[in-house]
């Protein structure tokens, strides 16, 4: 459900922020004030594309966030989770678009592409309108919303995972037969295997392979440099440090001799004159041991030179190439004896399509009688909301191919025809957005509850119509906020009273500035507004009246 939503700098808005309750919330103002730049604001954070044009002018950019609750949409938690954007079970869109053009976005404070925030705004809330690219007009969607309807999404799921698995099972089979190719992959196998038995070292043993190769190398500097550093510490020359210390160590005893708190400091001299000698020691025995083998080390640089080779060809690094041979062998081992295995998987991949068979076949039959179903109640509906005449047709059509599909065996195209005598047309050619709206306003009422969508918002739902049958379409947006939240941009004062909350839009002009400013009206707000969108300039005592008359009306019901 959406809570919040967040503008500045958008359009002709400054700034606001509108919080939202369930139900049905209608947005109404006059003509040009900006009602549908709430519905513009919700299409750009579902990633529809943005341009330069909607910065206010004179600002450098626009900001755009919206929060939603996910309480009720478990679908919409898991994408979250699964993107690695969740927060605790918030959901914040956010999205600001530079007056030269360019947008970045955000979900839940982590940046995000457009394609994202698509994938998650059709799990959070459904446009009808004038808009070419709501879920509505997906014939996936149709489908989706047709097997909702049925009721028979247990069905539906038992035929999307025998599709996966007959799928999996041809891909593993593919893999075991190696095709046509099966010598010459098994060929390269033992090729490769053998090669990489052969120089592949675990991390270890490579890291000391290395290490042997660095010292070899430097074999003669090694032996060179602990002899020089044996005649620094303990040479001829007066300058050695050992003899350096034997004459501090003389001179130091004498006074200790004075004074024996230095006995302390002299026994450290000592310390020092046995370490010193030790080291020494060290570094003459490692000078005489320094491994000279140049045969060692032309086996060591050889075998470092074959690894590289193969790093290069395998694309990988060289501390990886052994677990790329254990990987190989045991593809190896998988197609030396896939004989008794492809014959296992070949009889389990004709029990799948046995039992894809069956389960296709019954979500088949059930489709087609929800189909005339959902077309009959929805062609009702669309003459209660003064489309007389008007009906919808759900036709299913084969899906292409013989091969198990994971959305069944049928497609799903919806057909209207706005008038009588009019052949039906699939819903996505529909022209007129008005009729779009109400057809789609229909759909909506008769599969109430079906889908997992949040919040609906319907923009302009009213157009083209009036009297009686605008009540009818009030009525009909409140039904469907009893079950969602719907949000209504309306100039139909029938449909506006059927809101559970009102907000109004309204443009104010200072001198050559022009802002838009959003309300939320109480019960006396109402009715003004009510009446305005009766009376127009001129509202009378009667015109206020009716008004109040009309929303008491309507919120009593």
């Amino acid at each position: 459900m959406l809570t919040s939503l967040y503008v500045r700098h958008f359009a002709v808005v400054e700034e606001a922020e509108v919080t939202f309750g369930p139900g049905l919330t209608v947005v109404s103002g006059e003509t040009g004030a900006g009602k549908s730049l709430l519905v513009d604001a919700l299409m750009l954070l579902a990633g529809a594309r943005a341009d330069s044009g909607m910065v206010r002018e004179g600002c450098d950019r626009a900001e755009l966030a919206a929060e939603f609750d996910l309480s009720a949409l478990p679908e919409a938690r898991a994408w979250l989770e699964r993107e690695e954007l969740d927060d605790e079970g918030a959901c914040q869109l956010r999205r600001v678009i530079r007056a030269e053009g360019s947008s970045r976005a955000w979900i839940n404070g982590r940046p995000a592409n457009a394609s994202q925030l698509g994938e998650l705004a059709t799990l959070l809330v459904e446009i009808h309108g004038q808009h070419e690219h709501q879920a509505l007009l997906s014939r996936n969607h149709q489908l989706a919303l047709l097997d909702a309807f049925a009721g028979h999404e247990a069905l539906a799921a038992q035929v999307r995972e025998l599709a996966t698995q007959w799928r999996e099972l041809g891909a593993r089979i593919r893999k075991l037969s190696g095709g046509e190719n099966r010598e010459q992959r098994l060929e390269l196998l033992r090729h490769e295997t053998a090669e990489l038995e052969k120089w592949a070292l675990p991390p270890a043993e490579l890291a000391e392979l290395e290490g042997s190769h660095k010292r070899l190398s430097n074999a003669g500097r090694l032996a060179e440099g602990a002899a020089g550093v044996v005649e620094l510490l303990d040479g001829d020359s007066e300058f050695a440090l050992r003899r350096a210390l034997g004459r501090a160590h003389a001179e130091l005893g004498k006074l200790a001799a004075i004074d024996p708190r230095l006995g302390t400091v002299l026994e450290l001299l000592d310390d020092a004159s046995i370490q010193l000698g030790e080291a020494a020691d060290g570094l003459s025995r490692y000078a005489q041991d320094v491994d000279l083998d140049p045969e060692r080390y032309t086996e060591v640089d050889n075998h470092l030179a074959r690894l590289h080779e193969l790093a290069r060809r395998h694309r990988l690094p060289a501390a990886e190439l052994h677990e790329r041979w254990t990987t190989l062998q045991a593809e190896l081992a998988e197609l030396e004896g896939a004989g008794g295995v492809l014959e296992k998987l070949a009889s389990e991949r004709v029990r799948l399509e046995r039992d894809y068979a069956a389960a296709a076949g019954e979500l088949g039959r059930s489709r087609r009688d929800a189909a005339g179903r959902l077309g009959g109640e929805v062609s009702a509906l669309m003459a209660e909301l003064g489309m007389a005449g008007g009906r919808l047709v759900v036709e299913l059509e084969p899906a292409e191919g013989d091969e198990p599909d994971a959305q069944g065996r049928e497609r799903c195209e919806l057909l209207v025809s706005a008038n009588p005598g009019q052949p039906p047309r699939a819903l996505r050619k529909v022209a007129s957005g008005g009729e779009l709206a109400r057809i789609s306003l229909a759909i909506e009422v008769a599969t109430l509850g079906k889908d997992s969508i949040g919040t609906m918002v319907f923009d302009e739902v009213d157009t083209g119509i009036g009297g009686a049958v605008a009540e009818v379409v009030g009525q009909k947006l409140r039904a469907l906020g009893a079950e969602r939240q719907v949000l209504c941009v309306t100039h139909l004062p029938q449909v506006a009273a059927q809101g559970h909350a009102h907000l109004r839009v309204s443009k104010h002009s200072e001198g050559d500035t022009t802002r838009t400013q959003i309300d939320k009206l109480d019960d006396p707000g109402r009715r003004d507004e009510l009446a305005r969108m009766l009376g127009g300039v001129e509202i009378s005592r009667e015109t206020r009246a009716h008004a109040r008359q009309m929303l008491e009306r309507a919120q009593s019901a």
